[in-house]
């Protein structure tokens, strides 16, 4: 195959610096080979039987695969560490070779010190002793947190810290702060001066609650005189902005929302805690505060939730956003970061970081790729309009979508990725291979949801795909007993005949639906890896090429991406020498860096 890369490109690809020529044509590379295999990433699982799906396949591939075990489909197609792969049957050169070009092209999915063992096997050892609590961060932190956020946030707060350190800056803006659990650690936990930016005016309040929840029990512990090494080196109170990042709108209008943010406080809630009581003295009052921005060039949260509020013009809008513009220039510098930045917020982080002189670093921890523009399909399903129009010279070009950013990957033929394709893209491949050499009974999901299809189509053809959402634990379910829940869902009666040997029929064709899946599932990160890669070129395009010395690795995990990069200028220490930050978040973890005139970039890690 003329897009397979040799081993040795491989191993180089990832194990020394990618050049910007290596990058292009890699982008090429990737876009070849995605082009020819759009057939299979664009296809639904649950059209399965309506389409016929497992005959598109080439036919030599059929007799091979049909018979797979479940631990064989993982280890022989998807797992690329897998060494002992014991064939039942001689594959086909065309297969190999799918499999193979298709695991050279992706991006490592791991940090270094993981690659070579089984895939997904690898714990924290924060959680070794106790699996929902992280051992390395503090009680007050993992309140209302998850484990795997908790491991996210530690992680990430540490990368940012170590950023604001690099570029001589204390300031952070986090968008899409949700709850404001990386916000908490930020400011509380590491003393950074944190303006929080989230859409959703509930989760706003939530955060601002929560806030004041850490601050009785900091204040609590201080009575009690109980510190620890996991005590929050400062009691710096985050500042909580409810509005929406607009993608359409410029850095000047998002520069001044964080002016307007800085300016303008309601009367901060009362600090909270398990007794409901009132913290002794005056100064934890003002801990949290809450400010409300013009929706048009607010902030959205990390899974796109709309502000529901409008902004209310005064008499005086014109002279205050004039007064805006001209403070604009003495505004302070800030590092910009999103944990979980939802579709084109993600681009739209980076944008601003090419764009804004005040922006000096970024972290952006992307998700949700099927929610990103593209000039195919500018309204994805998901997507959050602007509830209100920019105000004109705020507009961005309209050519702006979130995928291509780069213009060298926006000309090459077959760089389209269908909304499925991108989707696909945020799946973690590694849990569906536990769930393989598991034989888990969740796998018989998808074959349900395929057959139900059909019945479906065949009393209602214009119901294509229609939503029939989660139904509990659908895996124990009998299949008459499945559709007995979902038939309502769509408008169908629970009662519907259902021919019992063409269910039977359909059901015993499990194992195909599930090695259909998997081949879809392959190639899922590389769908992701150009997305990255795109990404990459962009910040090429608009810098300084990289020095050649400089080792630039950029890679992701499941669904996220997390990259840093910072500009330094002239640093307020001179003895400080830029280096390059490297940290794991998550599951993975690489390095690189960039050099401009005067500045450095840094691009290192992955969720």
């Amino acid at each position: 195959m003329s897009v397979k890369l040799t081993a040795a490109q491989d191993v180089e690809m990832f194990t020394s610096s990618l050049a910007a020529e290596q990058q292009r044509e890699l982008a090429r590379r990737l876009t070849s080979f995605l082009s020819q295999y759009s057939h299979l990433s664009d296809s639904y699982i649950i059209e399965f039987f309506t389409e016929d799906l497992w005959h598109t396949l080439p036919n030599s591939w059929q007799p091979v695969l049909q018979d797979l075990s479940y631990p064989q489909i993982a280890d022989l197609l998807l797992d690329a560490k897998h060494a002992d792969r014991r064939y039942p049957s001689v594959w086909p050169l065309s297969l190999l070779a799918f499999r193979a070009t298709a695991h050279a092209l992706a991006f490592p999915r791991e940090c270094r010190r993981q690659r070579g063992g089984v895939s997904g096997s690898v714990k924290p050892e924060e959680f070794l002793e106790n699996q929902s609590q992280s051992s390395l961060l503090g009680h007050i932190f993992r309140k209302h947190v998850k484990p795997k956020k908790q491991h996210e946030i530690r992680k990430l707060g540490t990368l940012v810290k170590g950023l604001c350190e690099q570029t001589d800056c204390s300031r952070v803006v986090d968008v899409g702060s949700g709850q404001g659990h990386l916000t908490r650690f930020l400011s509380f936990g590491l003393g950074l001066s944190v303006t929080a930016i989230e859409a959703d005016h509930t989760l706003v309040a939530m955060a601002s609650k929560f806030d004041g929840q850490l601050v009785w029990a900091l204040e609590k512990d201080k009575q009690k005189q109980n510190c620890s090494s996991l005590v929050p080196v400062s009691h710096s109170s985050p500042r909580h902005v409810a509005g929406w990042v607009n993608p359409k709108a410029s850095w000047e209008a998002f520069i001044e929302q964080l002016w307007t943010a800085d300016c303008v406080t309601e009367d901060p809630p009362t600090p909270s805690g398990p007794s409901k009581k009132r913290l002794r003295g005056s100064e934890c009052q003002e801990r949290c505060q809450v400010v409300q921005t013009s929706s048009c060039c607010g902030s959205t949260d990390s899974h796109g939730s709309e502000s529901t509020s409008q902004h209310q013009p005064s008499k005086n809008e014109s002279e205050e956003s004039s007064a805006a513009e001209n403070i604009q220039p003495d505004y302070p510098d800030f590092v910009l970061t999103g944990l979980h930045a939802c579709g084109d917020l993600s681009a739209t982080l980076l944008r601003h970081f090419v764009s804004c002189p005040h922006v000096r670093g970024i972290t952006s921890v992307a998700c949700c790729y099927m929610k990103i523009t593209t000039r195919e399909n500018p309204s994805p399903p998901g997507l959050v309009e602007c509830p209100a129009a920019p105000t004109p010279g705020q507009e961005s070009p309209p050519s702006e979508f979130g995928y291509p950013m780069s213009s060298w990957v926006r000309g090459l033929p077959g760089h389209r990725l269908s909304y499925k394709a991108r989707e696909a893209a945020c799946h973690a491949i590694e849990d569906y291979i536990r769930r393989l050499r598991e034989e888990s009974e969740l796998l018989r999901t998808h074959c349900y949801r395929a057959a139900l299809e059909s019945f479906i189509r065949d009393t209602r053809p214009d119901l294509r795909r229609a939503g029939i959402q989660t139904i509990k634990k659908a895996h124990l379910l009998p299949f008459t007993e499945y559709a007995r829940l979902g038939l309502p869902r769509v408008g169908l009666p629970p009662g519907l005949p259902l021919d019992p040997q063409r269910v039977e029929a359909m059901l015993q064709q499990q194992g195909r639906v599930v090695v259909y899946f998997s081949l879809s599932l392959l190639l899922a990160p590389v769908v992701e890896t150009l997305v990255l890669l795109d990404r990459m070129i962009y910040l090429q395009e608009n810098g300084e090429p990289p020095h050649t010395n400089c080792n630039q690795t950029f890679l992701s995990t499941r669904c996220t991406e997390a990259s840093s990069l910072c500009r330094c200028g002239q640093p307020a220490r001179p003895s400080v020498r830029p280096k390059l930050l490297s940290e794991e978040l998550c599951a993975g973890g690489s390095e690189g860096s960039w050099m401009r005139r005067e500045k450095s970039n840094y691009i290192c890690d992955s969720l």
